[in-house]
């Protein structure tokens, strides 16, 4: 029987996982810059985590993988926020940090969709959440933080696009005007849609079935139904923008997959021609009601998501490369009846923060070499038993193609010194 990966499902392999470590390594060196904490949750978790009373998103209502244990319901997770402000209110974090708490996570998510370049059933998910204080400038900064990265990914063919959801009185006016707007002209719109009418009307706007249905395009406008209020904060979002140099487009039909979200929501897209429909790197938008469904106090939250193959296909598109961590710098060979000496030789340089292989398996010294060159070492040693005898190894610079004697206590500061340069 010959077994496969399941369908919406891969292998990363040896000469894939350098390029996946480097990107994890940018992620991590963009949040320590703006004093994000990693937090790291449960996998699955109680399916009430994330199936809330009356959502109308096709994440929860379509995608997601639920399994039952006993009289337990249990769903593998398909996002990271909820289980984060889980984790917020669960440890009080309200009681005992700094607000606001500034955390991000890292690792698998699950949807049952169809698998496309881009977007698998389990999928690697990066996401921020900045919980506890609700300000214009805390938004900018986030969507600042997702730029860095993608900047230091050598990504620079995207756009921002930016709307805002308003207040909950705006968002309640302006579902009321929806749902009369779309109502006599439902049965032009798609299955979905009309459950969503029910739910949450503003989802019909973002329904991918309905996308180029005029009846969409002829529906009214958030901004004519915005408070003061929510005009004032949006406005603060775009000025705090502006003061960052962070260009972007208004966008009154982006409302965003997920139902908790208020006041700003943002979607990054790739502008390359060939992103296609997996043209958006990262997205989120700002949430006021999520700590308090989990029983914590009313706080708001601010925060995004990036899918990790997404990122890096793009990065890769625009001829992002890393630099190979799975290159040997140093291959030891021994020459002659030298017993373990390589052995420890490559131990004694791995001890000095030096990458070295060595060959353990009896060779020919051209063998030998071969296995250094496929290795891609910038150095061999050579570790000879008259040289062993004398405390010697001999060292080649394959770059400058020069090769030297040196002494064992001198090797590990030779290495590094070539190394160097």
């Amino acid at each position: 029987m010959s077994y496969q990966t399941p369908r919406g499902t891969y292998d990363i392999l040896p000469e894939e996982t350098a390029d996946w470590q480097r990107m994890e390594e940018i992620i991590r060196e963009v949040c320590r810059l703006y004093r994000y904490s990693e937090i790291r949750t449960p996998i699955f978790e109680d399916t009430s985590v994330f199936k809330r009373e009356n959502d109308s998103s096709d994440m929860v209502n379509k995608e997601m993988y639920t399994f039952a244990m006993g009289h337990d319901s249990y769903t593998l997770r398909p996002e990271g926020t909820a289980g984060v402000i889980r984790a917020f209110d669960q440890h009080k974090f309200y009681g005992s940090m700094e607000m606001p708490a500034k955390l991000y996570y890292m690792g698998p998510m699950f949807r049952h969709e169809r698998p496309q370049k881009g977007r698998q059933r389990q999928f690697t998910q990066f996401g921020v959440e900045n919980i506890g204080v609700s300000s214009p400038e805390i938004d900018a900064e986030t969507i600042a933080l997702g730029c860095s990265i993608l900047r230091r990914m050598e990504i620079s063919s995207i756009r921002v696009c930016i709307n805002t959801l308003g207040d909950d009185s705006s968002r309640a006016a302006y579902r009321t005007a929806l749902k009369e707007y779309f109502t006599p002209h439902i049965d032009c719109l798609c299955p979905d849609c009309h459950r969503r009418l029910e739910q949450n009307p503003l989802r019909i706007l973002d329904c991918k079935a309905d996308a180029d249905n005029p009846v969409l395009k002829g529906a009214p406008s958030l901004a004519d139904y915005l408070n003061e209020e929510s005009r004032t904060y949006f406005e603060r979002v775009l000025k705090a923008l502006d003061d960052l140099g962070i260009a972007y487009e208004i966008d009154d039909r982006l409302v965003r997959g997920l139902d908790y979200y208020t006041h700003t929501v943002f979607e990054v897209k790739s502008t390359r021609p060939d992103s296609g429909a997996q043209a958006t790197v990262f997205a989120g938008g700002r949430y006021d009601h999520l700590v308090e469904y989990f029983g914590g106090p009313q706080m708001s939250g601010m925060g995004f998501a990036i899918g990790l193959e997404r990122l890096l296909n793009l990065a890769k598109d625009e001829g992002w490369k890393s630099q190979s961590a799975s290159c040997a710098r140093v291959y030891v060979i021994g020459l002659g009846n030298v017993g373990s000496a390589p052995l420890r030789i490559a131990e004694e340089l791995r001890g000095c923060g030096i990458s070295a292989e060595v060959n353990l398996i009896p060779r020919s010294l051209k063998a030998q070499f071969k296995s250094a060159d496929r290795s891609g070492a910038d150095v061999i040693v050579i570790a000879g038993e008259s040289e062993l005898a004398e405390g010697k190894v001999n060292v080649k610079d394959r770059k400058a193609n020069e090769q030297t004697a040196v002494r064992l206590e001198d090797l590990s500061s030779r290495i590094k010194e070539i190394l160097s340069k």
